[in-house]
């Protein structure tokens, strides 16, 4: 896996690795972490760009200067949460394929671990859907990189499914369109009458891995039909 933690290396030790990392035991751990929670909302309800620090220091109970105590910049609030995110979906993504060989089934757990932490943290979906090219230099540089390494790991995954099944269509197209069907889901779920994660993810690999042997069948009819003409 690519490393995902080189700007953290250029942060004060307390700040770094805060939530991918070990638990927190430390007070001020902890407080950090709940910080970062009420960040997420503000940027949820305001946007990045009209959110304050000033509104997360109202939000948050915590003086304008302590705010400044754990963090530089409201950039820094902003790349710790795509970092904690991003890095959470491909490490439990890692682990969930270790032990998974069938190539449908581990699309499936692609699917399904998107899904489970999108439902389960949609605000910061939202966010970071929204503000995905705010981050400039090496903020932006690492969270790319790791946006990169979760694209590869995708892509990997449908390349292997096309080797095993014998089909043919673009893995590009294919992992860039699943992307779409999955990351746009905080927009209409609603749990009072959409199913639960596990239910949705089976239903999208059903119409993902359908769809994209239809695409290879199809694409191969056209090559015989051109063939024979």
């Amino acid at each position: 896996m690519a490393n995902i933690s080189p700007i953290g290396s250029q942060l004060p030790a307390r700040r770094r690795g805060l939530i991918s990392g070990p638990p927190l035991t430390t007070r001020f751990d902890r407080r950090l972490a709940k910080i970062l929670v009420h960040a997420t909302n503000v940027f949820y309800e305001k946007g990045y760009a009209a959110a304050s620090m000033r509104d997360l220091a109202r939000v948050s109970g915590v003086s304008l200067s302590g705010l400044y105590y754990y963090f530089k910049s409201k950039e820094e609030l902003l790349y710790l949460i795509q970092k904690d995110t991003f890095a959470t979906i491909v490490v439990r993504l890692q682990e969930r394929l270790h032990n998974i060989d069938d190539p449908a089934e581990r699309i499936r757990s692609l699917i399904l671990n998107h899904l489970e932490y999108f439902l389960a943290n949609q605000k910061a979906m939202k966010v970071l859907s929204h503000e995905d090219d705010v981050l400039k230099n090496g903020f932006g540089s690492e969270i790319a990189a790791i946006k990169r390494e979760y694209y590869r790991i995708c892509m990997e995954l449908l390349d292997n499914y096309k080797r095993t099944r014998g089909l043919e269509f673009s893995s590009r197209t294919a992992v860039l369109s699943l992307f779409g069907m999955m990351n746009w889901i905080y927009t209409w779920y609603n749990p009072r009458v959409d199913a639960n994660a596990k239910e949705l993810a089976r239903e999208m690999g059903d119409i993902f891995l359908q769809g994209i042997g239809a695409s290879a069948a199809n694409g191969s009819r056209k090559k015989r039909s051109v063939f024979s003409s």
